[in-house]
C-alpha cells in the first residue's frame, strides 16, 4: 500500500483530460456505437504480422484491451488470444501462434489502456510475460463508483446503448485452433465499445469529480495483480469450509483433494471438472461418519464413475489417515485479543457513518471500507492507512466524531 500511495502522490492525474473534452451526449455515444455494430478486425497470427501491429501501436497514446484464457478447459492455465482496439481497427492477437512477442509486450506497458473487468486479464499478463502496465482505465471500477447495479460489460452495453452481444462463445475453449467464427466475433465484440463506453462513464466521473477516486482505484488493481495467481502449497487443500470439518474428515479432505490435483493433471483439466468443492467437502465428511459408500451412490453418476479413476482409493486412504499427519498450519503470528467493548462500539459507529456516507453517494458500502477495515480502524486509527486517500479523506471524520461532506 505505501508504494502505491508514493506513486500516487507523484503522478499526473491521467483521466483529467476526459473532463475536458467536448460535450458529447449519451444519445451521440450511443449513435458512434450503433455505427460499430458491423464487427469487423484483423487476425495475426504471423511475426510480420506481430511486427506491423508494434509499429501501428507506436503512435496510439490509447488502446482498449482484452484477453482470453483457457482456464475452463485445461489443468495449466494459459493466455490464448488479445483482443486491440485503436484507431477505429480491432486487432486478434494469436499468442499460441510461432511468434515471438517481446516487442509487442514493450510497446503495450506504455499505453493507457481501457480494460472491463482486469484483474484476470492483468494477472494473466504477470504470468505469462511478467509484463506490468502502467496506465488503466477500468470501466468495471468506474462503474462501481458510479453505483450503477449491472456492471457486467454486456449489461452496460444494453442498458446505456441498447446493443445485446451474444454470449455463446464465453466459455469457449480458446486454445482450440482455428477459432471458430463465432469465437472470433465473440472476441472482437469484448473491445468494440470499450471507447465509447469509456467516453459515457468518464463523463458521468467528472460531473461527480470522482475522477481520483477512479485513478486510485485503478492504480491499486494494477498493484494487486502483480502477485499473478496463487501458487499450489501444501496448504491448498483447505479448501472454503475446510476448517468446519472434524480432524478425522480434513483426513479425508487432504486424500481427496490430492487425488483430484493428480488426476485433473494428468487428464488436463480444470479440478473443478473432476469433482468440485462441495462435493469434496461432503464425501470428507461421509468418511469421517463412515459413510462414504452411502454417500457417493447417492451423487451423480459422473462423479460415481470416478471410482474407476482413483477415488475409491483416495476415500480408503482417508479413512485410515491419521489426523497427526496433517501439514499444520501456518502461522499467523500474533493472535489478536477479540475487540474490547469500546472498540465494538467504535466500530459500530464507524460502520454507521460508513454506510451514511455511501447512501448519500450512492454507492455500495464496502467501496468505502470492507467489514474487516471497519474493524482496524476501530482497533486502532492509524489503521486507516490501509485504505485508499479518497476513502480515507470521507471516513476521517467519523474517527473525529465530526459528519462533514460526502465529496
Amino acid at each position: 500500500m505505501l508504494n502505491l500511495l508514493r506513486k500516487l502522490r507523484n503522478r499526473a492525474n491521467p483521466l483529467n483530460y476526459f473532463c475536458e473534452k467536448p460535450e458529447e451526449t449519451v444519445e451521440e455515444v450511443g449513435q458512434r456505437c450503433l455505427k460499430m455494430e458491423e464487427v469487423h478486425f484483423t487476425y495475426i497470427d504471423t511475426q510480420s504480422g506481430v511486427d506491423d501491429l508494434c509499429r501501428h501501436m507506436k503512435d496510439h497514446p490509447e488502446i482498449a484491451l482484452d484477453s482470453e484464457a483457457d482456464n475452463l478447459h485445461h489443468y495449466e492455465t494459459k493466455l490464448c488470444l488479445l483482443q486491440l482496439r485503436f484507431d477505429d481497427t480491432t486487432y486478434l492477437l494469436d499468442v499460441l501462434a510461432d511468434v515471438q512477442l517481446d516487442e509487442f509486450w514493450k510497446v503495450l506497458v506504455d499505453k493507457h489502456l481501457i480494460m472491463h473487468g482486469s484483474d484476470f486479464d492483468l494477472r494473466l499478463f504477470q504470468e505469462f510475460a511478467g509484463v506490468k502496465v502502467d496506465d488503466l482505465f477500468d470501466s468495471m471500477l468506474a462503474s462501481q463508483l458510479l453505483g450503477i447495479k449491472r456492471i457486467g460489460l454486456a449489461s452496460l452495453l444494453e442498458d446505456n446503448f441498447q446493443l445485446k452481444l451474444p454470449k455463446d462463445s464465453q466459455k469457449s475453449d480458446w486454445s482450440i485452433r482455428p477459432l471458430t467464427p463465432k469465437m472470433l466475433t465473440y472476441a472482437a465484440n469484448d473491445v468494440q465499445y470499450l471507447f465509447p463506453l469509456r467516453d459515457l462513464l468518464m463523463k458521468q466521473i467528472c460531473e461527480l469529480g470522482r475522477e481520483e477516486w477512479l485513478v486510485q482505484r485503478c492504480q491499486q488493481q494494477i498493484c494487486t495483480a502483480q502477485s499473478g495467481f496463487p501458487e499450489r502449497d501444501e496448504h491448498s487443500w483447505r479448501i472454503s469450509r475446510s476448517d468446519k470439518l472434524s480432524a478425522k474428515a480434513q483426513c479425508g479432505l487432504y486424500e481427496l483433494w490430492h487425488w483430484r490435483e493428480q488426476l485433473a493433471m494428468k487428464l488436463d483439466r480444470p479440478p473443478f471438472k473432476i469433482i468440485g468443492n462441495e462435493y469434496l467437502i461432503t464425501l470428507a465428511q461421509a468418511i469421517a461418519d463412515g459413510k462414504a459408500s452411502e454417500v457417493l451412490n447417492g451423487m451423480a453418476a459422473g462423479i460415481q464413475r470416478r471410482r474407476k479413476q482413483g477415488l475409491t482409493e483416495a476415500i480408503e486412504r482417508g479413512s485410515k489417515k491419521d489426523p497427526k499427519t496433517l501439514p499444520k498450519r501456518p502461522s499467523r503470528g500474533t493472535r489478536r485479543e477479540p475487540l474490547s467493548q469500546e472498540e465494538l462500539d467504535r466500530q459500530d459507529s464507524i460502520k454507521a457513518f460508513r454506510d451514511k456516507i455511501a447512501t448519500e453517494l450512492g454507492i455500495d458500502s464496502t467501496l468505502l471500507a470492507t467489514r474487516s477495515h471497519v474493524a482496524n480502524i476501530a482497533r486502532d486509527s492509524k489503521n486507516l492507512g490501509e485504505l485508499l486517500p479518497w476513502q480515507q479523506d470521507l471516513l476521517k471524520p467519523a474517527l473525529n466524531g465530526t459528519s462533514g461532506d460526502s465529496e
